[in-house]
């Protein structure tokens, strides 16, 4: 299993108790591509520049689609280029796909949100491996999910056994996540102060 479904999985665990913010999950899940395809020599970091390798199938048909999806021509694309880019949507799609191989049930005839928490996981030995790895700790998945509001930042970080391409990626996910926040305080705000303008305050 890859890094970006592992952690689909261990968010729809945890979501009838602790609701993920699909926007949030959706730029983390391709943070998480972007350190599976290292991983997979299918590409390489340029500073924050992404190099394509050459394509190999992965064996995961997100992950391909992810590598298909590289951009392959100079100047290449930043890292935060392609969380924005890649992320749209990207956590439903994770959650059909989860559904489409078999690994949730859900009610018949409906597209559920992961935030409803109405998608359930079945038992299956994708669900036990990436429960594995979150008991277990495992640094780059622990942070993708703090970034995505799953759990708390590892006690010793990531940095010291990720290696600089992906402690540069996981940076660039902190960055976008708070980004994002930061939108949805401005739009709260002014929402709030249209409201106001509106009862004539």
């Amino acid at each position: 299993m890859t890094t970006a479904r592992d952690l689909a999985i261990v968010a729809l665990d945890v979501a009838a108790d602790q609701p993920v913010e699909q926007g949030d999950l959706s730029l983390v899940l391709a943070g998480a591509e972007v350190c599976d395809l290292i991983e997979a020599h299918a590409l390489v970091l340029d500073g924050d520049r992404i190099l394509p390798s050459v394509q190999v199938p992965t064996g995961d048909r997100l992950l391909d689609e992810a590598a298909s999806a590289l951009v392959r021509q100079d100047p290449y694309e930043s890292v935060e280029d392609w969380l924005w880019r890649r992320g749209r949507g990207l956590s439903s799609a994770y959650v059909d796909d989860l559904h489409r191989i078999g690994l949730t049930t859900r009610p018949r005839g409906r597209r559920i949100a992961l935030r409803t928490g109405r998608t359930t996981l079945v038992d299956s030995a994708a669900r036990r491996e990436a429960a594995e790895r979150w008991t277990a700790g495992e640094p780059v998945l622990a942070t993708l999910a703090a970034a995505a509001g799953i759990g708390d930042e590892p006690a010793d970080g990531a940095e010291d056994l990720a290696g600089d391409a992906v402690t540069t990626v996981l940076a660039a996910v902190g960055d976008a996540v708070m980004e994002l926040e930061a939108v949805r305080q401005r739009k709260a705000i002014e929402n709030a102060a249209f409201d106001n303008v509106w009862r004539g305050y």
